[in-house]
Order: structure tokens, then C-alpha cells, then sequence
């Protein structure tokens, strides 16, 4: 059983997840206005990854019967002044999240709450991946310096990472 203090961390992560994808499918939908498929396709499956996280936490509440309280998802910006400004944007969002998890984990150690600190071990693991994964662009598109090719480039190699979900993030539906 959950505590109260756990129950209200772990919904608010819920939620944090939710707003996550909400912001990848806001940078997809920028991507796509800049005709940058393959930037926008790999928004896309990142924002279906943060869908799966949040799913992750909704079944855990109700396994450790707890009840899931969904709120209001704040809405993300929809602009920003360059891709990469859009993948700092994103870097700094995974740090944060980052910071949210081990707090997760240290309030469940605090708790004494083992099972929940055995469930934020994956979390903890995929941040480190999520982090280095939007690095690793931003360190690219840093090298790119705006030259036109090398974003070109950039956007086919990004494309190779496509959403699962059946052509309804790829097409209009």
C-alpha cells in the first residue's frame, strides 16, 4: 500500500510524463511546419515513449492499489527560434525529469517504501539514456553551425527513429 505522501508523488510524476509527450508532440508539430520529417519523426516516437512512461505509472498506483489523479496538462510551447534551440529545450526537460525520478526514489528510500524504489530503478536507467540520447543531437546540431546539408543530413539520420503507433502520428489519421 502507497502512502499518502508517496501516492501524490507518483500521480504528479504521472502527470509530468503526460506534459512530456504533450511537449515532443509540440516539437513534432513545429518540426513538421519547418518540413523537417525526420526531425518531427523522431518527436513523435519520443512522445510516444513518454506516453508509455506515464502508462507505466498509472498501472503501478493501481497495482499498489492507489487511485490515479489526472490534471490538468499545461500547454506547451509551440514555437521555438531554431532546431537547436528546440533540442536544448528538450535537454533541459530530461534534466529535469531526471531530477524528479531520483527525488522519487529518495522519498520511496525515506519511506521505506522498497517496492516503489524497485519500480523508479528503470526510471532512473532510461534517464540516464534520455539524456544522453537529446545530448548527442544537441551536440550535433551545435556542429552543424545552420549549414543547410549537414541539417539535411541530420534529418534523415533522425528519421531512422519512427513512432510505433500505426500511421496515426506519421499522417493525418
Amino acid at each position: 500500500m502507497l502512502s499518502e505522501r508517496m501516492l501524490k508523488a507518483l500521480n504528479e510524476q504521472l502527470n509530468r510524463e503526460l506534459y512530456s509527450a504533450y511537449l515532443y508532440f509540440a516539437m513534432g508539430a513545429y518540426f513538421d511546419d519547418l518540413n523537417l520529417e525526420g526531425f518531427a519523426s523522431w518527436m513523435k516516437a519520443q512522445a510516444e515513449e513518454e506516453l508509455g512512461h506515464a502508462l507505466r505509472f498509472y498501472n503501478y498506483i493501481y497495482d499498489r492499489n492507489g487511485r490515479v489523479e489526472l490534471k490538468a496538462i499545461e500547454q506547451p510551447p509551440k514555437e521555438w527560434e531554431s532546431p537547436l534551440a528546440a533540442f536544448e529545450a528538450a535537454y533541459k526537460h530530461e534534466q529535469f525529469i531526471s531530477k524528479c525520478i531520483n527525488e522519487l526514489a529518495t522519498l520511496a528510500e525515506e519511506e521505506k517504501d522498497y517496492s516503489t524504489r524497485a519500480f523508479l530503478e528503470w526510471f532512473i536507467n532510461e534517464q540516464v539514456e534520455e539524456e544522453a540520447s537529446v545530448k548527442k543531437i544537441v551536440d550535433k546540431l551545435k556542429f552543424t553551425k545552420d549549414n543547410p546539408q549537414v541539417l539535411f543530413m541530420l534529418d534523415q539520420e533522425l528519421g531512422q527513429r519512427a513512432p510505433q503507433l500505426p500511421n496515426l502520428l506519421l499522417q493525418g489519421g
